[in-house]
């Protein structure tokens, strides 16, 4: 063979393989087509989900402290993607959910949202149930551009600074927020109750009760009521009958205790067994089987707590809501498997309106939601990321969980 024949066909392989490299390259990525003819999604960084896939992570707490919500967080949001996913997906692309254990705590949630956004590149988060799990993952999101929806932390620094009142451009949550609720507490301890005077109770290493209370007693006060007492715990104290017995002698006509079910069932117990018979009122950190387990039905007679919604409320949504869930874990939905029910279908909505699964695309029609119906109620984002809606203040009657009123904001 001679030299230029070898030459010639060096240049034929040289173009084949050209061509070749191009044709593979329409065929996997840009606006090009599969196999199939159809058009196919491109795959850049940062989310965008091959053709027929969209990824979302769950950063929840099955583990730890306080697994009761993130359990009942997830088996909502599982609930929601597997109807979606039998209604044909969003726009065509089925749902898959990366669910992982933040384990309670507030680094390991961090860890798994780096491994959610780096590693397995999700679109979007779904997490985690409380607040200072939640607070975590603020600045990843916002370095990796991913946006982040809680079902259920509540307090206000989640989606806002604290110091410069910035907006966290990748951070939203389907609840409503810790001074709307403990707003509402005092409004229904004064309105409905009839309190003139409140002892509060507060978890001094929480967020999410410290926003409460603060909010609890600001509307209290100017309202015309007295706060006699104000005392503090921390998590995992097991022993509260020294200061409730400082509250008691303050005689309250209202106990207000805003923290997670695992310390309030013990509080709750330990009051009554030391004589107070006041009613008890507290947040949607009571909202857990647990509650019950701890403090016992009796005891748990004329307490309250605020809640995004009731499993009695009528509604028809709200029914075949409790009925799926009921068929699918053979238990009553709480609030936060209501809330991880509704942050899927928000953040499904998102993505059909965004006509894409890229992360930013998401975050900025999540922005834009507005007069969505979901199963705790029609709720608009505000411009501060949080959802505008309503309130529902659930009454412990032998131990069952009943629907006393609903509250609208104002």
């Amino acid at each position: 063979m001679t030299k230029r024949t070898w030459l010639v066909r060096g240049r034929w392989f040289l173009l084949l393989g050209a061509f070749l490299f191009v044709l593979a390259g329409c065929g996997t990525g840009g606006k090009g087509t599969s196999d199939t003819g159809s058009p196919q999604a491109s795959t850049p960084s940062g989310g965008e989900a091959a053709k027929g896939e969209v990824k979302i992570g769950l950063n929840l707490e099955l583990s730890g402290n306080v697994s009761s919500y993130g359990t009942s967080a997830a088996n909502g949001a599982e609930l929601a993607a597997e109807e979606l996913n039998k209604q044909g997906g969003i726009d065509g692309m089925t749902i898959k959910l990366v669910k992982q254990d933040n384990r309670s705590d507030n680094a390991e949630s961090a860890n798994v949202a780096v491994r959610l956004m780096t590693q397995d590149q999700v679109s979007a988060i779904i997490g985690a149930a409380t607040s200072g799990n939640t607070k975590a993952m603020i600045q990843l999101s916002t370095e990796n551009k991913v946006p982040v929806v809680s079902p259920t932390a509540t307090a206000a620094s989640v989606t806002v600074d604290e110091k410069t009142g910035q907006v966290h451009p990748y951070m939203f949550r389907a609840c409503f927020i810790d001074p709307f609720q403990g707003k509402v507490a005092a409004q229904f301890a004064l309105n409905d109750l009839k309190a003139k005077t409140a002892a509060v109770y507060i978890d001094s290493s929480s967020d999410y009760s410290k926003g409460l209370a603060a909010s609890f007693i600001d509307t209290f006060k100017a309202a015309g009521g007295t706060i006699v007492a104000e005392e503090s715990y921390v998590q995992k104290d097991t022993d509260f009958r020294s200061t409730l017995t400082r509250i008691k002698d303050k005689n309250p006509d209202v106990l207000y205790v805003p923290g997670y079910y695992e310390e309030v069932g013990l509080i709750i117990k330990q009051a009554r067994e030391l004589g107070y018979t006041g009613p008890i009122v507290g947040g949607d950190g009571w909202d857990s089987p647990t509650l019950l387990e701890l403090a016992g039905k009796e005891a748990l007679n004329n307490t309250f707590f605020t809640n995004h919604y009731s499993s009695e409320d009528p509604d028809p949504a709200v029914q075949a809501f409790v009925k799926a869930y009921k068929d699918k874990f053979g238990k009553t939905p709480d609030g936060f498997a209501a809330l991880g029910y509704d942050a899927m279908y928000l953040l499904a909505d998102a993505i059909k309106r965004a006509g894409s699964s890229d992360p930013e695309k998401i975050a900025q029609a999540l922005a834009e939601t507005k007069d969505l119906q979901l199963v705790t109620g029609k709720i608009s984002i505000d411009e501060n990321h949080n959802p505008v809606k309503a309130a529902a203040i659930i009454e412990f009657k032998d131990g069952k969980q009943t629907f006393r009123t609903k509250v609208q904001p104002e």
